[in-house]
């Protein structure tokens, strides 16, 4: 079967688009990346492996649309070529990373976030921003629609990221309203899926590793606390439809359905067929009680929706982390 971006090339498609990716060699980026080759577009993917990996996107390097550039988005930068999409998805984003590195997560916040609307508004690119659920902190609303403004502690130990992505997003609006820029904002609730990060701290890959090792799986608090969880492919298709709308305000993509994490421990036990126990520890500080996207923006002006279960993407997800263990 012949890719759309194949029968692009082959037909001499003068619509191809040009899209620019921050954070392109990450877990998702990786993926946007596939995805918008196999549409039949040219990829400028920038990263700097801070959290990343080069073996997320060697299997691209091959494809003649496809370019990647070693950058920090902190110091400033150019591109010598057109570009109609820039999207920035570049920064730490797992609680490992708050503890290890919070001013520079603060830098791409701020200075990463100017560098890349500065490119943006010199090409005439279309600019979406990769925010976050965080932005809503401890939610006091549930679930969580983009009307509401959030509940986050700006001193606690999470307030590196969930600061660094409020003054994304201010700042990406202002470049709106000022410079009439056309900008997109992007909420991403929990996605999990293939690449993620083995030692990242999140619950897919923490529970996923600690079940496929034997070892007891590390559930804090009681438990009662809810995720939900998005499927890579789904939030980059969701991402997609939002960064060709005509939508400026920020739109949640995620998957509403909503489960408790010791559910989760315990369908992670389930699958892989592991012995492991479920130990207890302390709920760390500000760790958000409920997490549940809104998605009716997503459903009426995007017509988008996820499509893969939990058990297929769960599937997926282990079967890569057994090919790729922790060293």
């Amino acid at each position: 079967m012949v890719s759309e971006g194949k029968k692009r090339r082959m037909t001499g498609d003068d619509n191809m688009k040009t899209f620019l990716i921050t954070g392109g060699a990450g877990f998702i980026g990786s993926h946007f990346c596939e995805f918008l080759l196999d549409k039949g577009n040219r990829v400028i993917c920038v990263d700097n492996f801070l959290t990343s990996s080069p073996k997320n996107i060697g299997h691209l390097k091959k494809n003649k649309d496809f370019r990647f550039i070693e950058q920090d988005v902190v110091k400033p930068f150019d591109i010598d070529e057109k570009i109609d999409y820039v999207l920035h998805l570049a920064c730490p984003p797992s609680p490992i990373d708050f503890v290890k590195m919070p001013i520079k997560i603060l830098e791409i916040g701020s200075f990463g976030t100017y560098n890349v609307l500065e490119l943006a508004k010199k090409k005439k690119a279309v600019f979406l921003l990769a925010s976050t659920s965080e932005v809503y902190g401890d939610p006091l609303v549930h679930p969580q629609p983009e009307t509401y403004w959030g509940n986050v502690n700006p001193v606690g130990p999470r307030g590196c990221y969930d600061e660094a992505k409020r003054f994304s997003e201010a700042l990406t609006m202002a470049y709106h309203r000022f410079y009439r820029l056309d900008t997109k904002i992007v909420r991403i609730f929990n996605t999990y899926g293939p690449r993620m990060r083995l030692d990242d701290g999140r619950v897919v890959p923490a529970f996923i590793t600690q079940a496929l090792a034997g070892k007891p799986l590390t559930v804090f608090g009681d438990g009662s606390q809810t995720r939900s969880f998005c499927y890579v492919t789904d939030l980059v298709d969701g991402i997609y439809r939002l960064a060709l709308s005509k939508i400026n305000d920020p739109v949640n993509i995620g998957n509403p359905n909503e489960m408790k994490v010791i559910d989760f421990a315990e369908k992670i036990v389930s699958i892989t067929g592991s012995r492991s126990r479920i130990t207890f520890k302390p709920l760390p500080v500000d760790d958000p009680k409920i997490r549940q996207p809104d998605i009716t923006k997503a459903r009426k002006e995007l017509g988008w929706e996820p499509k893969i279960g939990l058990d297929e993407g769960l599937g997926k997800t282990i079967e890569y982390f057994k090919n790729n263990p922790k060293k």
